[in-house]
């Protein structure tokens, strides 16, 4: 994901499935967790040459994983300010895939008190958000957790995440049950396509 204010660029979760990314003006990347799909060395190397010096923000267990980077290790609580973004990390832990699979560090962001990123987790923040970025498909989740977790945040809108998983059939059908939670508290879900844009404020 690429949030953009004021023509500067956060980077959340550059992983093994994003395509090139255009930041001309980064001025952080968050990593949530350490799984390959929210982060890849060879991105993070792409991110990093166009803009030397761009801080990574993580909690430790990425620092562990991504050794060759200079990652600053946030904890669930800590708030830090990059350019015109302000994060706030909550959680702390990834849910569970299975108990035979160990757990790690998994940090939801929060980004301007507007818009939440939960990582791989339900981590809620404690605040109420204006977009949310809904996971929909995953080993660790079942839809209708998905459900009570958007209902729980209860934004005014949301935006389908982590959907490689699923078949055009399942996408369509956790859109629509993302959708139908988001409505209950007069939110609205937004069925965007890989390089589609939100504006936060306008939904």
């Amino acid at each position: 994901m690429i949030l953009d204010e004021d023509g500067r660029q956060l980077v959340i979760d550059p992983g093994n499935q994003t395509g090139p990314v255009s930041a001309p003006d980064l001025v952080a990347i968050v990593i949530t967790h350490e799984h390959a799909d929210h982060w890849d060395a060879g991105r993070l190397r792409e991110l990093l040459a166009a803009n030397p010096g761009t801080p990574i923000y993580a909690p430790a267990g990425v620092a562990a994983a991504a050794e060759e980077f200079d990652v600053t290790v946030v904890e669930a609580g800590e708030r830090v300010t990059a350019g015109p973004f302000r994060l706030r990390f909550f959680g702390g832990t990834h849910a569970e895939i299975h108990r035979s699979i160990p757990l790690v560090d998994n940090l939801g962001v929060l980004v301007n008190e507007r818009f939440y990123y939960p990582g791989d987790s339900y981590a809620t923040p404690d605040v109420k958000v204006e977009v949310l970025a809904a996971p929909a498909g995953a080993p660790w989740l079942k839809i209708g957790d998905v459900m009570d977790f958007v209902a729980a945040v209860a934004p005014r809108a949301t935006f389908a995440v982590h959907d490689a998983p699923l078949s055009p059939m399942g996408l369509g059908m956790a859109h629509a049950r993302i959708e139908a939670a988001a409505a209950e508290h007069g939110g609205t879900h937004h069925r965007l396509e890989n390089g589609d844009s939100l504006r936060i404020g306008e939904h």
